[in-house]
Order: structure tokens, then C-alpha cells, then sequence
């Protein structure tokens, strides 16, 4: 993150697609100078654009990490985790993998329970779930949309490759989400990196309003 194109694909990848000017803005550079970046990614096939139509006038431009970029973000020791799963599975068989799955939740659903001893408030459980979520990699926010619920999201997934050798790890960690934020409340996930979203967003709505 030292350079300020690095920091345009750090952008890109938490906040997804966006135009010269928003990345300007946030850069606090000139529209010019983000320009100039984003040409030298593209030229080195690291981000690529769309143009979408506007309200006023010309059709934006607005720009988004190409599947190079992509690789850049690490996998926590991708290719280790995934050949310590397969040789999980072929010497004890699912039923082991998911044992040993189940075991990462007990202790991780300990670990996150214990940060989050004595919060009551579900806004001060999301701030304190994403700071937990944040320090593994997840690039992790919230927000509350009015009248549908609260968001939390998370822009980079540090396990996507073990992830995607077992489908157990991410309904793990829905039952890891559902606990921390408690019964008053259904977390539901909504949209899944696996399934070629840019993102994991989860939906977070009353209990009560669910059964209405």
C-alpha cells in the first residue's frame, strides 16, 4: 500500500467499482493524476472499465479490478490449506473434514464471543465483529439501509481457496455470524464470493420482522 496505485486497487477492491473522480476524491489527488494511474494499470491488465449511462449527459466511466488484480489480494497460504484439506479427506472422508471444520467454528465462535463479552447493542456488535474480521483480512464494514435492515459486508475473503474445496467453511462461519449478533436477530447472506459476487453480503433483520 505504499503507492498510490496500489491504494486505487485497495479501493477498488473494498468499495467495488468506481469512476476517475470518485477515486480522485478519495486519493485527494487531481481527476488528471488518477487518470494517469488507471492507465498504467490497465495497461499492466490489472483494472479494466465500463461505461454506465447517466443522468446528465455522457455516459461514466467507471472502473473495476480485472481477475489479475484479483490474485494480488493473498489467500491466507492458499495452496497449503487446500492440499492439508485434501489430504484431510482422503485419509479420514468428509465425515473428518467436516469434523475438523466444525472445530475451527467451536474455537473461533469462542474466541469472537469472548471480544464481544458484555455488548448488548447490535451497533456496537457490528463494529466490534468487523474490527475482529478486519485484523484476519476481510476487509469488513457495515451499514444500515432503512426499512430493509443492516449490511455487513465483507470485500476480500482470506480463505476463498479452502473455501471453495469445502463448502462447510462458509456455512461455518454464517453459524459463526448468527451467534455473535445473538436470536433477537437472522443473519441471512445474500450475496457469495463463491458464487461470482464481487463480495459476501449478509442481511441482518429482527427476528420479528422476519415472522411478519
Amino acid at each position: 500500500m505504499d503507492s498510490r496505485a496500489d491504494k486505487i486497487l485497495y479501493l477498488l477492491k473494498n468499495q467495488g467499482e468506481m469512476t476517475a473522480q470518485q477515486l480522485a476524491e478519495a486519493l485527494q489527488i487531481t481527476a488528471m493524476g488518477a487518470r494517469q494511474h488507471l492507465l498504467q494499470l490497465a495497461d499492466d491488465e490489472l483494472v479494466s472499465h465500463s461505461f454506465q449511462p447517466a443522468l446528465i449527459g455522457r455516459p461514466k466511466q467507471y472502473w473495476h479490478l480485472t481477475e489479475l488484480a484479483q490474485r494480488r489480494f493473498a489467500d491466507m497460504h492458499s495452496q497449503l490449506s487446500v492440499h492439508l484439506l485434501e489430504s484431510v479427506r482422503a485419509e479420514f472422508g468428509e465425515s473428518g473434514l467436516q469434523q475438523v471444520i466444525a472445530r475451527r467454528e467451536t474455537t473461533m465462535r469462542q474466541d469472537y464471543l469472548a471480544k464481544m463479552s458484555g455488548l448488548t447493542d447490535l451497533v456496537e456488535k457490528l463494529d466490534c465483529l468487523c474490527q475482529i474480521r478486519n485484523r484476519e483480512g476481510y476487509m469488513a464494514s457495515w451499514h444500515e439501509e432503512p426499512g430493509v435492515g443492516y449490511w455487513f459486508v465483507e470485500n476480500h475473503c482470506p480463505i476463498c481457496a479452502a473455501a471453495r474445496c469445502s463448502d462447510g467453511f462458509c456455512q461455518s462461519e454464517l453459524a459463526l455470524f448468527q451467534a455473535c449478533i445473538g436470536d433477537k436477530f437472522k443473519v441471512q447472506r445474500q450475496e457469495h464470493i463463491l458464487d461470482g459476487a464481487r463480495r459476501c453480503a449478509y442481511l441482518i433483520t429482527r427476528c420479528d420482522k422476519m415472522s411478519v
